[in-house]
């Protein structure tokens, strides 16, 4: 059974930084494309970042790029989000996908998700 749990969410002031954690089991982990996508108030879901099966290649949305890192550890069954100069309109729930299907942008189109973290970005 794919279990994937976040932690790492939190309140920080825009500027800030936040890494967010994702401890997965029930799969074999490097045969696996892993990602986030994230959830603001009121909206519907956005793909924010996916990584390859070995950490080699990685994909962002224009949203965050040049601002978020995926990365991943095989070892630990663990990813990873690092999200520096946040803003405000980066507050969503967060959540660690496992990638079963991918479009050739990275972008997801089937994927097992987790329960969540809360990011909210105020002053």
């Amino acid at each position: 059974q794919v279990q994937l749990v976040e932690s790492g969410g939190g309140l920080v002031q825009p500027g800030g930084s936040l890494r967010l954690s994702c401890a997965a089991s029930g799969f074999f982990f490097s045969d696996y494309y892993m990602g986030w996508i994230r959830q603001a108030p009121g909206k519907g879901f956005e793909w924010v970042s996916t990584i390859d099966r070995f950490g080699k290649e990685t994909w962002d949305a224009d949203s965050v790029k040049g601002r978020f890192t995926i990365s991943r550890d095989n070892a630990m069954n663990a990813l990873y989000l690092q999200m520096n100069n946040l803003k405000p309109t980066d507050t969503a729930v967060y959540r660690c996908i496992k990638v079963n299907a991918v479009r050739d942008t990275g972008e997801p189109t089937r994927y097992d998700q987790g329960q969540g973290t809360q990011v909210t970005v105020s002053s």
